[in-house]
This record gives C-alpha cells, structure tokens and sequence, in this order.
C-alpha cells in the first residue's frame, strides 16, 4: 500500500472514532466513544410485584417521567427494557395495554412455584426535559 493511501485511512479512522489494536493473534477495529453529542444519559423507571403459588395474572404500570421518553437500546429502534423475576411464571410487556408514550403496561402469568416476583424495568431519555 502506497505511504499516502495509508496516510489516508489513518485519517479517516481518526475522524470516526476507530482504533486499530494489533496483536500477534489477530488484527481488528475497535470503535472509539460516541461523540457527546450522540451520548444520551438514561434514568430508569419501574414497576415489581410478588405472587403467591397458584396466583393468576397480574399486572402493573411503569411509570412515565414528565417530560421524558423511552430510550431506544443502543443501535436499534426497540424500547429499552428488561424484566427481572425469580419463580416460575411468562413475564412480558403487554403489546395491547402498552403504547410507550402514555402507558407502559407489565403482565405475567401464573405463578407456579412457592412464590413469584418480579420488575418490569424501562429507561429513559430526559435530555428534552425542560
């Protein structure tokens, strides 16, 4: 390769944030940090019951902060969730009962074991808050 078409691609890993790491094994890129102005900080909201063996359905609403909307899970378009439960029983967050603007709805089933719990987890972007 010819010094200026390395001088080149040198230039333009600099101007997006790539850092090239070589090592005897391999040779890869590793993309460097947002730049701030793509860095979003997140607050996160949620809601978490308990059931009792035999218990059916339950659900509960996560709350929407004033001013704030959900974030998006890094690289892609879907809201940035998780739910955390111990026990036996299906978990989700309710397609029907939830819009992602005004109500953010968790639901799950039967609980099957001794006992049953669970957090319904969403962040969120605040930085439009006024």
């Amino acid at each position: 390769m010819h010094p200026l078409d390395i001088a080149r691609t040198v230039f333009a890993m600099g101007l997006f944030g790539i850092t090239v790491l070589a090592t005897p094994e391999a040779s890869y890129a590793v993309p460097g940090p947002p730049p701030l102005s793509e860095s979003v900080a997140t607050t996160e909201f949620n809601c978490s019951f308990g059931m009792a063996k035999g218990d059916t359905q339950h659900t509960c609403q996560v709350p929407i902060p004033t001013g704030c909307v959900v974030a998006h899970f890094p690289g892609s378009i879907r809201p940035w969730t998780s739910i955390s439960k111990g026990g036996n029983t299906l978990c989700k967050f309710d397609d029907k009962a939830t819009d992602w603007k005004t109500r953010i709805t968790g639901t799950c089933g039967k609980c099957k074991t001794g006992h049953c719990s669970v957090q319904f987890i969403v962040k969120f972007d605040c930085s439009q808050r006024k």
